[in-house]
């Protein structure tokens, strides 16, 4: 069942997100930061910091909202740390 409003799948991009827009990139099943488009590919980087890689746009959803909740926790994570991101 869905709630109002919430996308009942995954959510396609016709063009390039917002810099900074939290994605999935399915084919390696990891939560990424848009960071830009370059040679056809979009470049995603970690959430909690690390390398960014380079994904097919066509591979590339929205997050759910439990993505979303898991990367920001991630993020506040590495940040107490003390880790550079």
């Amino acid at each position: 069942m869905c709630d109002r409003g919430v996308p009942a799948g995954p959510i396609e991009f016709p063009r390039p997100p917002a810099l900074g827009t939290l994605v999935v990139d399915v084919a390696r099943g990891r939560v990424g930061e848009f960071r830009g488009e370059w040679c056809g590919r979009w470049f995603l980087r970690p959430v909690a910091g690390g390398r960014e890689w380079a994904a097919r746009p066509e591979d590339v959803r929205a997050v759910s909202p439990e993505q979303r909740l898991r990367a920001q926790t991630a993020r506040a994570n590495a940040r107490s740390r003390g880790e550079v991101l």
